[in-house]
This record gives C-alpha cells, structure tokens and sequence, in this order.
C-alpha cells in the first residue's frame, strides 16, 4: 500500500468526513483509507444506505472545520455539489466538488480550500484516494491567492440576505 504523501512527511491530521445514502459506500472506503495513512478521522454519518439529508452531515463538518476542530473536511453524496453548497454555507469554509487530483491540488494551492467534496456516484475508489492526497499534501501557496482569499472572507463577513441594492436596467 502506498502512503499518502502527507502521511509519509510525518503529518497526521484531524479529518472529518460525512455523507449522505449516496456517498456512503465511497465515504466509508475513504474512512478506513484515511485511518490506514494514520490521520485522526471524525465520522458525522450517515451510518448506511437508507435515505439521508446532505445538509445535516456538511453542516456538522463544516462546522467542525470553522471551529478547527477538524484541520479537513471530505463530505460525500451523490454528486458531491449539494455537499459543496451546504458546506460553504458556513463562515470560514470554503468546499470544493473535485473529480480529478489536478484541481484538487489547484483548490488547496490557490484557494486555500478546506473541505473536499466528492461524487460517490461518478467517483471510484482509487480515484477518491489520489483525490484526497493531492488534497492533503498541497499547501496554500500564500502570496496574491491570500488577498483573494481574504476577499472571501470580507464577502461571508458582509453579505446579508436583500442587502444588495440593483439599479434599475
């Protein structure tokens, strides 16, 4: 079995993952391959296949994200975009919906990303694994992609509901 790079670099990180009915089965595998690389992993569910809301399990990890009681989320359900959208719902997450490991490395590189979504119905096994560790093993490159991500930031901290003002067309 190979090591995750981030494994093999001495880090061992606090990961929470969750799914849905559809993403249980790629959760689940992406569960126990986490554990085998060594890292403390939080399960927020769901616990089978039976009909579950995505919203209650990317809202538990995404808030263990925001508080850092989690240094990563990876949420799981069908396509992986409801997670997305119900993660990034949470002040300080920013959740990605990735289906290859290039811009799983672009999201961490530029966009200091800290949740990873994944697609259980279109994602294999092996796929989600080099996923999660080009996830894992990318830092934030820093530099010009903070401003922007600070930029982020100030949005989440500013945006209220019809607080927008449209000019007319």
């Amino acid at each position: 079995m190979r090591l995750p790079y981030s494994f093999r670099r001495g880090i061992r990180m606090r990961i929470v993952v969750g799914s849905d009915h559809a993403g249980f089965a790629l959760k689940e595998h992406v569960k126990s391959y986490l554990q085998r690389s060594g890292h403390h992993v939080y399960d927020v569910g769901t616990d089978s296949e039976e009909s579950a809301d995505y919203p209650d399990y990317a809202l538990e990890a995404a808030r263990m994200v925001a508080s850092k009681d989690a240094d990563f989320g990876v949420l799981v359900c069908g396509t992986g975009l409801g997670m997305a959208i119900a993660a990034n719902k949470v002040r300080g997450v920013r959740a990605v919906q990735v289906m290859d490991p290039e811009l799983a490395e672009m999201a961490r590189r530029h966009n200091d990303a800290n949740v990873l979504t994944l697609a259980g119905r279109y994602t294999d096994p092996a796929t989600a694994e080099r996923i999660v560790d080009a996830f894992l093993a990318t830092p934030f490159e820093g530099g010009r992609h903070e401003r922007r991500v600070g930029k982020i930031g100030a949005i989440e901290g500013e945006e209220r509901p019809g607080t927008i003002d449209r000019k007319e067309a």
